[in-house]
């Protein structure tokens, strides 16, 4: 069994597209490539290549065969990213009206963000980004664009004050678009992400959050403000909510393809079921556990709305979000003595080191630390 490898790349040199040739010195694999006809030096990259053709990838696959093993997993990206994510219907983006002055994200850009079915809310933001990105050089074909441009643009951000978030949202959707729309190379590799900062999650007393409940307008209000906190929704998670996925024999709510496609169970309040089995016999939600029109789920701005009009009416001056309370629910379970792997299951985080940060929030571990003036 050969040990040999070789790795396919795609390049794009003088504008046309090639395959790279990449592999460990070897004198047999160094004489095969050698025989491939027009099989050239790139210094920039550091790798032999060849015009992209069909006839030299099949010529590639059959030079090889029974000596080395072709690799072609960085070369052939045509598989889907997220099965478990439903089929994306991207037809509102098709279907705006044109705008003088604005160039709207390219058909093929659509197709892929269809074919590798990311979220879509991902797909809102990578559209988003990309049409700032290509609008800011609107004279300019982006493909011609290098990453000398990218960088000018990324400094234009930095001095916008845009967030680090938002800029590394805009570097993954030009990315998007060289590598894996139009298969060329790492072309930005070398451009340097902002770092991620660290803050510390935003949380309310146990007061506050009754005082919020208590000043909503009505059941329904009271049962999204309830729910986001005592059991540690996100708002997206929440709205996805159906009726049946309030277990009320178990005590449990089930979250359906949550954030990294995962589904989960949290814990349902007793309190709270009582609300909403009010709300039910008030509403009769047909499709999902809070709609707007019927058999459509609530929209998030309302979520939002009617959380700060609640917090308004309580008193409370601080800002207060949606995830503020999904950020108290862990705090408070931490402070209670919960072990931080339950906390974990219940938020749907991958790893403990992601919940560990309501350690530095809770008020229990500080408690236990001598008063030094007394």
């Amino acid at each position: 069994m050969t040990h040999k490898s070789i790795t396919l790349k795609h390049l794009l040199i003088d504008q046309k597209k090639c395959i790279g040739l990449q592999y460990s010195t070897n004198k047999v694999l160094q004489a095969l490539v050698d025989s491939l006809p027009n099989c050239t030096w790139s210094t920039e990259y550091g790798m032999f290549y060849l015009p992209n053709t069909k006839h030299n990838l099949e010529l590639i696959f059959k030079t090889f065969h029974g000596v080395a093993w072709v690799n072609g997993n960085y070369f052939f990206s045509e598989k889907v990213i997220n099965q478990d994510n439903p089929e994306l219907n991207l037809e509102r983006y098709r279907k705006r009206l044109p705008k003088k002055g604005f160039k709207p994200c390219p058909e093929e850009y659509l197709l892929k963000l269809e074919l590798k079915r990311y979220s879509d809310n991902t797909v809102k933001n990578y559209v988003s980004c990309f049409e700032a990105f290509i609008n800011h050089y609107y004279d300019e074909d982006p493909i011609t664009l290098n990453e000398f441009d990218v960088r000018k643009y990324l400094q234009k951000l930095i001095q916008e004050k845009k967030s680090n978030s938002y800029i590394n949202l805009s570097i993954n959707s030009i990315k998007f678009y060289y590598e894996i729309v139009h298969g060329m190379p790492n072309r930005f590799y070398s451009i340097e992400r902002p770092r991620k900062v660290k803050q510390l999650p935003n949380v309310l007393s146990k007061e506050e959050i009754v005082n919020i409940i208590n000043s909503t307008n009505n059941i329904k209000h009271k049962c999204i403000v309830s729910l986001l906190y005592s059991s540690g929704l996100r708002r997206s998670e929440l709205l996805n909510l159906l009726v049946t996925d309030i277990d009320s024999k178990r005590m449990v709510v089930k979250i359906n393809n949550a954030k990294g496609n995962k589904d989960r169970i949290s814990i349902l309040s007793p309190s709270i079921l009582k609300d909403l089995q009010s709300y039910y016999k008030a509403y009769r939600p047909k499709t999902y556990l809070f709609e707007g029109r019927p058999g459509t789920p609530y929209s998030a701005s309302s979520v939002l709305s009617l959380l700060t009009a609640a917090t308004e009416k309580a008193g409370i001056v601080k800002k207060v979000t949606p995830h503020m309370l999904r950020h108290s629910f862990a705090t408070h379970l931490l402070e209670n003595g919960t072990d931080i792997r339950h906390i974990q299951l219940l938020l749907g985080h991958s790893s403990t080191k992601t919940t560990e940060i309501y350690t530095h929030v809770a008020n229990r571990s500080f408690m236990e630390i001598k008063d030094l003036l007394s």
